[in-house]
């Protein structure tokens, strides 16, 4: 038991020595390649092997001929061990410059394209993720492209809408100067409706500039959907009228929701007035509530003649105006967007789907606790 234990002990300083050894050279070698570390790593196992067997060796006093056998069994293993490292480290070499190449296609502007061939299980993760961040940065680039196509349209559509007000309150205002008009306060009439038009514009860019800056502060509180369509219904009755549109109230389920009431109305109102622009005279906008599993539920419907298929997913983007035939007056193309904008601040969602004559606005809002 001794003489093991004393063997035990001769051939783990021989293997110990070997190993602090393999470690300084690893840790001078650490910025070479793969290559050269996995065959230091080979060199420090068959070397540990080696000082080791000699250790013992010599402890045992073999003779010559017996311990050259054994060097010579241990050199052999070295070579081969050597070989198969230098051949793995290459291998693996290949495959991370495969994937490099790779990463920087998709890195300039691209798509990542797996490398073909074989990999180890890292290195296959590591394609999986990459291939995974590729197809969210293509879908980011897409939102970005986008959302500058609708910032360009906006800036135009505002310039345009901005532009044609001003040149006839300047017409107006040169008129009434110059002693020109022949109806003074029909001209004021049209100054001040000119002017709420365009106050109304200014209010639409600032809400919505708080909305991207994530500045709009919510005052939640339990209201009951009854109350707000109601509030809304009455509110763009006025509208209705005037452009000859039914108002209708369906199924209105009296369920709870917290949201913040004025924002909220401002979204309904935004859906009514929407809607009634776009519906021809003698045509009916109705308005419901319901309870869903997903939420609450609040929907607008028109009879607009439906939305292409194609402008379904742009509606509610900031700037959308639809077609010049869907195009109303006066407006940018705003009251969507900032629909969009306050509901997801309320953790909601907005969606639009086309049905028999028009299309359908809904709102989807959590439920209220306990409600």
């Amino acid at each position: 038991m001794a003489d093991i234990a004393l063997i035990a002990l001769f051939a783990f300083l021989g293997a110990a020595a070997a190993g602090l050894l393999g470690a300084l050279a690893l840790r001078l070698l650490r910025h070479r390649t793969l290559v050269v570390s996995l065959t230091v790593v080979a060199a420090v196992a068959v070397t540990a092997m080696l000082a080791g067997t000699l250790t013992v060796a010599w402890a045992m006093f073999l003779s010559p001929h017996d311990l050259t056998v054994v060097t010579t069994v241990v050199a052999m293993a070295a070579v081969v061990s050597l070989v198969t490292a230098v051949l793995l480290g290459r291998w693996v070499a290949a495959r991370s410059r495969d994937l490099a190449l790779a990463a920087r296609s998709f890195g300039d502007g691209g798509t990542f394209a797996a490398p073909e061939g074989q990999a180890t299980a890292e290195l296959a993760a590591l394609t999986r993720e990459l291939a995974a961040t590729s197809a969210k940065l293509a879908g980011s680039r897409e939102r970005e492209q986008a959302l500058e196509r609708s910032r360009r349209e906006l800036v135009a559509w505002i310039s345009h809408d901005l532009r044609t007000p001003l040149t006839g309150l300047r017409a107006m205002s040169e008129a009434l100067e110059d002693g020109m008009a022949p109806d003074s306060g029909r001209y004021l009439r049209q100054i001040r409706t000119e002017v709420e038009r365009m106050n109304d514009m200014v209010g639409d860019l600032f809400e919505l500039s708080r909305i991207h800056a994530g500045s709009l502060a919510l005052t939640p509180s339990r209201v009951s959907t009854l109350d707000l369509v109601g509030d809304a219904l009455a509110g763009a009755h006025p509208l209705a009228r005037e452009r000859g549109v039914r108002l209708v109230g369906g199924r209105i389920d009296a369920v709870p929701v917290e949201v913040d009431s004025k924002e909220m109305s401002r979204v309904m109102a935004n859906l009514l007035i929407n809607a009634i622009r776009r519906t021809p005279a003698d045509g009916t906008v109705a308005v419901a509530a319901r309870r869903s599993p997903e939420g609450i539920v609040l929907s607008v419907t028109d009879a607009c003649g439906g939305i292409p298929e194609e402008d379904l997913a742009r509606v509610f983007d900031t700037g959308w105006r639809g077609t010049h035939a869907r195009t109303p007056p006066a407006g940018a193309g705003l009251g969507l967007a900032i629909v969009r904008g306050i509901v997801e601040a309320h953790a909601g969602r907005t969606g639009v789907r086309n049905v028999a004559g028009g299309c359908c606005f809904e709102v989807t809002l959590p439920a209220a606790r306990g409600g």
